[in-house]
């Protein structure tokens, strides 16, 4: 049958138990356990125990198999997580009810009262003494409840894919298990949760793109927030000296397998530490993390076996371009040419890529070592001592200005985290945003705005304080052996297509 002809009998099926006077749609239903739970709790269970000790149960769930022999017929339940059988005898349950048993489709919702036992097979079983309609399923679900397999129609169907598809479930208890474990880590580390505003007047915190709004009212222009930083950090100036948030931000920026415009991010600051005591926080976190979600801090993905067991490997960001330049160029870069913006181009053209003019030396020698060294990356790794071009929030090495107190963790060839001692200098932090702003005078839509406010925060006194961020939807898809951000956000944003099939 087409797809037509499934949604016209479904309707005429709908129609007939209307017939029967049948509630299509109930407001309630008491279940007794939840179809998970009875298979948890009476798997185990022998056919001589069910039978001694006659367990009456009731649980509802949808429809996810039909089978039917005339006076003995059968019906799959599920609750998203676990299945049961439910056996319909014509003589145990009441005309009304057989009759509505006929009219069934895979995917409606039903409730089923009786009692556990085992068949010849000894498959669990409820014996049916009562059928309930709860719910009318339409549209018919791919192949039979067999596998939905096209990847665009899991993304914008999410509930659909969920019906069929049950590893989609699983990724999604990780991901709400991972973030309730980096709560309990940093609580117990006396941590406090935190929430900072969403719509900014000013778009800060980070370098990126930001989607702009306007509030009437106040007739006023909004950012959807980049990053929660500022604000964070105003509650260290506060005297708040241990506070994280985990939220949403937004970038105005392209969509990718790592890059989606609204995701999850975690921000944490800690008074009175630099970025030396984050990396150990960080190697700590993630292993305890990893246990918690999935039992292990060995992790797959891909074709790679991942390890979160400390100590991570760590490499100087410089050294690490000038080395992989080196080898591709089969000559000698030293880190300090790329200190230097002429020798700095010259290594960057000789590699290809393409430098804009007056690009300064620190942005040069990034994009070498985005270029060359990122996706290499699989195991943990800290590169740290970035240059202080591009870092407008870090706080500079004492040896060296040209160079500041920060990393970022990489896993499996892309980013994961992003840490630094902060700058509490306001006289310093106003020298950077002024920089940033003449990046934006020069066509840089990513450089960072002016923020007044926060450089008064900063007079009052930010005490010494590393932070960082984690990308939670990043560190799910390591833990899920999820290859695209996509498969670990329940709704990522897609471009508008129409709605599909109606009943």
């Amino acid at each position: 049958m087409s797809d037509s002809d499934l949604v016209s009998q479904r309707r005429a099926n709908y129609d007939e138990l209307l017939a029967l006077g049948i509630q299509p749609y109930p407001h309630r239903y008491e279940a007794s356990h939840r179809i998970s739970a009875l298979v948890a709790g009476y798997g185990g269970h022998s056919a001589e125990a069910l039978e001694g000790g006659h367990v009456p149960v009731r649980a509802a769930g949808r429809i996810l198999g039909l089978r039917t022999f005339g006076k003995a017929n059968f019906l799959v339940l599920s609750d998203g997580v676990s299945t049961i059988q439910a056996y319909i005898r014509q003589d145990s349950v009441s005309a009304e009810a057989f009759a509505m048993f006929r009219l069934l489709d895979f995917g409606d919702q039903v409730g089923v009262a009786g009692r556990l036992f085992r068949t010849r097979t000894n498959e669990l079983t409820i014996w049916a003494s009562d059928l309930t309609f709860l719910a009318k399923s339409f549209l018919p679900l791919p192949e039979k409840w067999h596998g939905l397999q096209d990847v665009e129609t899991r993304y914008r169907q999410r509930y659909l894919d969920l019906i069929v598809n049950p590893d989609a479930r699983r990724v999604f208890e990780v991901r709400a298990r991972t973030l309730a474990a980096v709560r309990a880590f940093l609580d117990a580390r006396g941590f406090l949760e935190v929430e900072t505003p969403m719509m900014q007047p000013v778009a800060g915190g980070a370098l990126a793109r930001p989607f702009v709004t306007h509030h009437n009212a106040l007739d006023m222009k909004l950012f959807m927030r980049i990053a929660p930083e500022l604000y964070l950090k105003r509650l260290v100036v506060g005297g708040m000296d241990r506070v994280y948030e985990i939220n949403r931000n937004f970038r105005n920026e392209g969509i990718s397998t790592q890059h989606n415009p609204e995701f999850t991010m975690l921000e944490f600051y800690q008074a009175y530490v630099d970025y030396e005591h984050l990396m150990r926080l960080t190697e700590q976190m993630l292993a305890e993390v990893a246990q918690v979600a999935v039992g292990s801090t060995e992790l797959t993905f891909g074709a790679h076996t991942i390890s979160f067991a400390a100590p991570f490997r760590r490499l100087s960001l410089r050294e690490a371009a000038a080395s992989r330049a080196s080898e591709r160029l089969a000559r000698s870069v030293d880190p300090a040419m790329l200190r230097d913006a002429a020798t700095a181009r010259q290594v960057a053209v000789a590699l290809g890529l393409e430098v804009p003019e007056g690009q300064g030396p620190g942005k040069t020698a990034t994009a070498i070592f985005e270029h060359l060294c990122e996706h290499d990356l699989v195991q943990p790794t800290f590169v740290y001592d970035f240059p202080t071009e591009v870092s407008p929030l870090s706080k500079q090495r004492a040896d060296d200005p040209d160079t500041v107190e920060r990393f970022e963790l990489y896993a499996a060839g892309f980013e994961l985290a992003n840490a630094f001692s902060e700058l509490n200098d306001p006289a310093e932090q106003r020298r950077r945003f002024e920089a940033q702003l003449s990046e934006r005078a020069r066509g840089d839509a990513e450089a960072h705005q002016m923020d007044d406010d926060y450089i008064r925060a900063l007079e009052y006194g930010l005490p010494p304080t590393g932070g960082e961020g984690v990308g939670i939807d990043r560190l799910v898809m390591l833990l899920t052996n999820s290859a695209s951000i996509r498969d670990v956000i329940l709704f990522p944003l897609m471009r508008t297509q129409s709605s599909g099939p109606r009943a």
